[in-house]
């Protein structure tokens, strides 16, 4: 990855030893799993039955549907459900999160797990998709109270209103989604994202113990304090330039960011997880990654790269993946 200026990024974080090791003590509040139940509960309550509608993608391997299915407040959420053509019985399904400010485009961006034999739900974001990809979902209810633009601040200043409760919810019933579908094996299912996706995919596997395994490459949303105090690029300084100008509303607002803290999901989180990151990444500092990956629960191992950014291991990290999926149920 370059700047805007051409510039490589340089290592800016701890050091590479230092970053192994390093385990921040965990802001947790002491209603947290309260909080998280009842969301989750409330929002099942007003759960709807999920639609697969086929579509004409052009693909003579893989089938595709376009999904609607009910997330945050029974609000619908859309997706694409993806199957290889050639299959044999109930399959196992990737659930896959996007990064931040994208949506789900087209089935034909995202075929590598279906490649691979996989079923593949891929969950749009809400009121995203109109950075690198484009998306269909709109972010009804949001807080529109005061807030620095994009999305890191909407709600900030309390855990009911904040954006990211509603799209985590969004993205733990995903997996009740994916497991509607006949042809989905409801015991082998991985969930899976990088930046953002991989946020929300710790976030799904510290909430939910339906997941075997994880995929969180480079991700964001971990370990706020220490991103907003070292990190100048965005989406981690729109929460910094928020508080540069709510001087008097700081704490509150790190209050409500120890819901959504990736730190506080891995450290409930069991399952076999895949981590990368990159030691030159400005956007999701590496101490935040190691961070997340330290405080993770269950069984693990992380793949850096050390003169990367937010790319991370870009293809090799896709051959990673791979052999982590090949292995997971072997």
């Amino acid at each position: 990855m370059t700047t805007e200026s051409g510039k490589l990024p340089t290592l800016f974080d701890l050091s590479p030893t230092e970053l192994e090791h390093y385990r921040p003590e965990r802001n947790e509040p002491s209603g947290f799993d309260n909080f998280w139940k009842t969301t989750l509960s409330e929002a099942r309550d007003r759960r709807h039955k999920t639609l697969f509608v086929a579509v004409d993608s052009g693909l003579r391997t893989v089938e595709a549907w376009d999904v609607s299915f009910s997330g945050y407040s029974g609000q619908t959420i859309k997706g694409w459900f993806l199957l290889p053509a050639r299959r044999n019985g109930r399959l196992p399904c990737v659930v896959e999160f996007l990064g931040y400010g994208d949506g789900r485009s087209s089935p034909v961006d995202r075929l590598l797990y279906s490649a691979l034999g996989f079923a593949h739900l891929v969950m749009d974001n809400r009121g995203q998709g109109s950075g690198a990809r484009p998306g269909d979902t709109p972010d009804l209810g949001a807080d529109e109270s005061p807030h620095y633009p994009g999305f890191m601040t909407r709600g900030i200043l309390d855990p009911e209103h904040y954006f990211y409760r509603r799209i985590i919810t969004d993205a733990v019933l995903a997996l009740d989604a994916a497991t509607d579908h006949e042809e989905v094996d409801p015991q082998r299912l991985v969930v899976a994202g990088m930046s953002q996706g991989g946020g929300l995919a710790l976030a799904v596997a510290g909430l939910d113990p339906r997941p075997s395994g994880l995929i969180s490459d480079v991700p964001f949303l971990c370990h706020y304090r220490r991103a907003t105090e070292i990190a100048d690029e965005q989406p981690y300084n729109e929460i910094a330039r928020y508080c540069r100008v709510h001087r008097d509303r700081i704490e509150q607002v790190f209050e409500t960011l120890a819901y959504f803290d990736g730190l506080n999901f891995a450290a409930r989180a069991k399952s076999k997880a895949l981590f990368s990151v990159g030691l030159m990444d400005e956007i999701c500092p590496p101490s935040t990654v190691y961070a997340a990956f330290n405080h993770y629960l269950g069984p693990k191992r992380i793949n850096a790269w050390p003169y990367n950014g937010h790319e991370g291991g870009g293809p090799h990290q896709d051959v990673e993946r791979i052999g982590f999926l090949h292995d997971l149920w072997a």
